[in-house]
């Protein structure tokens, strides 16, 4: 049933603006606390305006349209209708000389009703009827829509896309398969063939074709845009090191704002169950615990930008510079890297053509119920996989973890091995790596190779996520910026005392990096420990130091 912010829609049509006003008037005055009434003097006006109500998700009761019209008859704009809201209930205004058509009517375009002009007095010849009306449509109805559709075929790579990063960013939406009846009437409302996807229809009715992340995230209401030009504290990255660090800098006074270049949660924010963590006995979800930091963070007065990519960093006197991937810029007084880390690609024949149509990296946990009855494969030993593993064993037929050494005792940690091996449709492939990955429109076949007994062999399966190490995310740093051999940054003593052209008259703080009054926290860090936990400390910890290197200022 619609819900009691949502009106269900009586739209009137009639050439003839006095009868279109009497009408209009008569059926507000019964209706119009309940039901929103729209009044058209043109079919073609109407239409534009059924195609506005569908693209915002709002209910059509019923229509109710003059059999005479200019251009197009009654009849043949309650047949248009019909295919935007067949539910809605259909009533044709006819004069006495037209019955017959009405009546042959009702089986052309399966009428409802007709009525005879004029209705006076309504009491007796209108509201009955409408009411009639309205009780066969509650009946069935058209439910609201208040969240975002996505419309998009399953083995598209931007329509899954578009939907990961909706389902990252905690924004609620709807997804739709492009060959449903539903969204060909969306689509037609929209006046769209569905040749390009995704299609993205907000609650206000905004259409977008293939948007952008930036684009997709300025319609659905994420911000995007800093509210100033100068902060205290800039944090880079919205991982639990990031979302750490804008909780305590932002409840100690500092003007904060965090930038994020995809989603908030980093590759924590995608685990299925995280359940050593303290405070969390039974476990909490990573975008469970993302949820409640930005929150948190929010509520302490941080600023969080969504979809915004850092490029560049620079000083310029005492302030740190921040440049954007548009050309824009922010500044503050100082920065925390809070980057973290992304998977590293899987490189193997066939891998790159299929990504997002059936290979995935992270655990893409939105695809969970499309594996169910299927064979999934998990490539890699680390948490994260074996989070993943006991995740999609849920719902899938059996779970193939595909382990490059010999167990997992190197790279898990126990109490996740003790929870895989009690799980009867996980099953664990030691010394094997995936060689080959072959498909049409998307994943199909997967070769693999044992790399202790030399044995190939290939396997059938629509579904692969990947976990096999990560990169940090450094490239876009100054060179002076020091970082080891594999790009993770160098903070304090891993500096070795004060770095080249260190301007300052002290050593550099516990996790200062070569840039004064720059800090890093958490994954990107070198030397880092690999833990939620140790990444929050991190960012709290990072934020104390801030406060040590403004107060010399």
């Amino acid at each position: 049933m619609p819900t009691s912010t949502t009106r269900p829609v009586i739209l009137t049509v009639d050439d003839d603006p006095g009868v279109s006003r009497s009408i209009a008037r008569d059926l507000r005055r019964r209706y119009g606390e309940e039901n929103r009434i729209v009044r058209a003097e043109a079919p073609d006006q109407a239409l534009d305006a059924l195609k506005e109500l569908k693209l915002r998700g709002e209910p059509v009761a019923l229509l109710l349209a003059d059999y005479r019209m200019p251009g197009m008859s009654g009849i043949d704009f309650l047949e248009a209708a019909m295919d935007l809201f067949p539910l809605a209930r259909r009533v044709l205004l006819t004069a006495y000389a037209d019955t017959d058509a009405a009546i042959q009517a009702i089986n052309v375009v399966d009428l409802d009703h007709y009525l005879l002009k004029p209705w006076n007095p309504p009491e007796e010849k209108l509201y009955p009827v409408v009411d009639s009306m309205l009780d066969l449509w509650r009946s069935t109805p058209d439910a609201p829509t208040d969240e975002t559709r996505v419309i998009g075929h399953r083995w598209s790579a931007p329509s899954f896309a578009a939907r990961d990063f909706l389902a990252r960013n905690a924004v609620p939406y709807r997804w739709m398969g492009v060959d449903d009846e539903e969204s060909q009437r969306l689509l037609a409302a929209a006046e769209l063939d569905g040749t390009t996807l995704p299609v993205v229809i907000t609650p206000d009715g905004t259409v977008l074709v293939a948007p952008s992340e930036s684009e997709l995230a300025d319609k659905v209401g994420l911000s995007t845009h800093p509210a100033e030009e100068f902060y205290d504290l800039v944090v880079v990255g919205g991982g639990p090191a990031g979302l750490g660090a804008a909780v305590y800098g932002a409840s100690e006074g500092l003007r904060t704002v965090l930038v994020e270049q995809v989603a908030t949660g980093g590759q924590a924010g995608q685990s299925s169950r995280i359940e050593n963590y303290l405070g969390f006995p039974d476990g909490v979800s990573g975008a469970q615990l993302t949820d409640r930091a930005r929150r948190q963070a929010v509520r302490f007065g941080a600023e969080l930008l969504t979809a915004r990519q850092v490029v560049g960093l620079e000083t310029i006197g005492s302030a740190r510079r921040l440049q954007f991937s548009d050309g824009s810029e922010i500044s503050a007084h100082s920065v925390i890297l809070a980057t973290g880390v992304s998977y590293r690609t899987l490189q193997a024949p066939g891998v790159e053509d299929l990504c997002g149509r059936g290979i995935y990296y992270g655990s893409a946990t939105t695809e969970g119920p499309n594996c169910a009855g299927q064979d999934v494969y998990i490539i890699g030993g680390a948490n994260s996989a074996g989070q993943a593993a006991v995740y999609f064993s849920r719902h899938a037929k059996r779970v193939h973890m595909l382990v490059r050494g010999p167990s997992l005792e190197a790279t898990m940690s126990s109490y996740l091995i003790a929870q895989i091996g009690e799980i009867d449709n996980i099953e664990v492939h030691t010394c094997t790596q995936v060689v080959a990955c072959k498909g049409s429109d998307h994943l199909e076949r997967v070769t693999l190779t044992n790399s202790a007994t030399g044995e190939s062999r290939e396997v059938d399966t629509e579904w692969m996520f990947v976990f096999i190490g990560a990169a940090p995310r450094t490239d876009w740093l100054p060179d002076h910026l020091l970082r080891d051999e594999r790009g993770f940054v160098l903070t304090g003593p891993d500096l070795r005392g004060r770095p080249p052209g260190w301007s300052l008259d002290r050593d550099p703080y516990h996790l200062e990096t070569s840039m004064p009054g720059v800090f890093a926290a958490g994954d990107v860090r070198a030397e880092s420990v690999k833990r939620v936990a140790s990444a929050v400390g991190d960012g709290a910890m990072a934020v104390t130091l801030v406060h040590r290197y403004l107060e010399m200022l």
